[in-house]
């Protein structure tokens, strides 16, 4: 799981970076055209999620590997997110569901009904494809809403989702993330 934490904050970090650049504009751009795909599915993406990642993360029979799946879907929500804004939007130790509980706040009783409905599929998603398009309407909530999310965090509860074992601990963390009431001890 470092070596996945590792990858993903450099690749995050150096997009980071650019952002307000015109190469970081386009990379961005190119990674948003990968939103709703599988990895691999555009080749022309191949290198912005692939370059550098740990070889024991690399398919080795042609079937998307989970590290692969949690970079890339890491990655495109992020672009995704970021489009518009001139301030990245990775925020450290802001999860999934604390991001999503941000939206809840001062909204009318209708928006956090559509947070609401946003937020339950992802927390009984069942697979990636399914997770990926929830994970892209929540998102796009959370840049019109101006709410930051740690990405780097986010691709390691990916990776954890992929897992029989974990998904349901992944999803229940990120259902407690979202209703603990900050300040309650």
């Amino acid at each position: 799981m470092n070596e996945l934490r590792e990858y993903a904050a450099r690749q995050i970090g150096h997009l980071e970076k650019i952002i307000n650049t015109s190469g970081g504009r386009a990379r961005l751009a190119n990674l948003r055209r990968g939103v709703g795909k599988v990895p691999g599915e555009l080749p022309e993406l191949w290198g912005e999620f692939l370059n550098g990642i740990p070889k024991c993360f690399l398919s080795k029979n042609g079937e998307v590997t989970w590290g692969e799946w949690a970079i890339y879907l890491s990655l495109t929500m992020y672009a995704l997110h970021q489009q518009g804004n001139s301030e990245s939007v990775n925020k450290s130790e802001e999860s999934l569901g604390k991001a999503a509980s941000q939206l809840m706040k001062d909204n009318s009783d209708e928006e956090r009904e559509r947070v609401l409905r946003r937020f339950g599929p992802i927390i009984t998603a069942k697979d990636m494809p399914e997770l990926a398009h929830h994970l892209r309407c929540l998102i796009q909530l959370m840049s019109a809403n101006k709410i930051k999310l740690d990405y780097v965090k986010l691709a390691e509860d990916i990776y954890r989702f992929q897992s029989d074992d974990l998904r349901k601990k992944v999803q229940l963390k990120w259902g407690q993330d979202f209703y603990y009431e900050k300040g309650e001890e």
